[in-house]
């Protein structure tokens, strides 16, 4: 498979990338860390001025009608500043399965209000959800941005359904996780009601697969970020008369994080170009995309922490911000055993 981005993809992604570098700076990224975890500001420049919430989504729905090659260029500008926004949890995952299994009258309700903004969503997913009707019962302790959201698009291995947040039987505790720039919640339903969705397979398969390349985008983005930090610090550090970049054993450490960062990329685009043109790799390339990525991104942000020496250990320095996320990207979604797992079961099926 050959990959080049096309004019206007490149486009979206000097935008992405210009809009973020600009304004989703670290003082804010902490502000927001103190408060829900949203820089509800930004959300709102994102959604609103940049127009770019409704990539990856079609046009019948009220999206900009491109794919998630699109969607990973952005989650790749995001995830390189660690910026504070709900764009896995309400775009990435419910936006994207009320777009691919809510029904005309579903996506008139809800994505409007997502895609500008003004409404925050959440994913719950419970394998042992049970549903009696249109009532839930269940549990999911790792909601992504929960806290901040208003309604929940809750799916278990049967069926889809949205929830007001604020509905009878709803009840949602924000949890102290690692990564406050995406925090955590626990949402318990007690015989909340949930509206239907048409088509809970096409969702959940949607949201997932958005899901995975959206993280996968994230780390390439943060793994790069990681680099481009290290390698500015290493030209400005001095140390026995000389600039720390040009020692061997630095430049060695550089140069793997260069080789993993390159792969992650490949894997990146394979994703999300095989989904986009229904290749049958696609289920294979999420897969491989999420786990791959996720694991550069944790052994670069390490990296970034020990080659910036003293001042990388500081609680002050951004090298914990890309940490973090990064060590969180890990776990979210499934880990990478699982991930490795899924691509084994379907290149060696029974034998695997």
């Amino acid at each position: 498979m050959e990959f080049a981005l096309s004019n206007e993809q490149q486009m979206i992604a000097e935008t992405a990338r210009g809009f973020f570098t600009e304004n989703a700076t670290s003082e804010r990224t902490r502000k927001a860390m103190a408060r829900d975890g949203v820089d509800h500001d930004l959300w709102q420049g994102f959604c609103r001025d940049l127009g770019l919430s409704g990539i990856g989504i079609d046009e019948a729905a009220g999206g900009a009608g491109l794919g998630l090659v699109e969607l990973a260029l952005v989650a790749e500008s995001a995830g390189a500043t660690v910026a504070a926004l709900p764009l896995l949890g309400s775009l990435a995952l419910s936006a994207q399965a009320i777009a691919a299994g809510g029904s005309p009258n579903q996506q008139a309700a809800h994505l409007p209000c997502l895609l500008s903004g003004e409404t925050i969503a959440a994913y719950v997913h419970d394998h042992q959800l049970t549903a009696n009707g249109n009532v839930l019962t269940g549990q999911s302790r790792f909601v992504f941005h929960g806290a901040s959201a208003s309604l929940l698009v809750v799916t278990s291995n049967t069926g889809a359904w949205i929830v007001r947040a604020d509905a009878p039987g709803v009840t949602i505790t924000a949890q102290t996780s690692m990564d406050q720039t995406r925090p955590l919640a626990c949402v318990t339903l007690d015989g909340a009601t949930g509206d239907p969705l048409a088509n809970p397979a096409a969702a959940i398969a949607r949201a997932h697969t958005a899901g995975y390349v959206t993280l996968a985008a994230e780390a390439l983005g943060g793994a790069q970020a990681t680099l481009d930090r290290t390698v500015s610090y290493a030209k400005e550090r001095v140390q026995f008369g000389r600039q720390i970049g040009s020692f061997q054993a630095y430049k060695h450490r550089l140069a793997d994080m260069m080789i993993e960062i390159e792969q992650a990329r490949s894997a990146v685009w394979w994703a999300a170009c095989a989904v986009d043109e229904g290749s049958d790799e696609a289920d294979l390339a999420v897969h491989a995309a999420k786990s791959f990525c996720a694991e550069t991104f944790h052994m670069c942000a390490g990296n970034m922490i020990q080659l910036h020496g003293g001042i990388g250990f500081t609680w002050e320095h951004d090298a914990h911000l890309y940490f973090k996320r990064a060590r969180a990207i890990l776990s979210a979604l499934g880990n990478g055993a699982w991930h490795r797992e899924q691509v084994a079961m379907r290149i060696l099926g029974d034998a695997a």
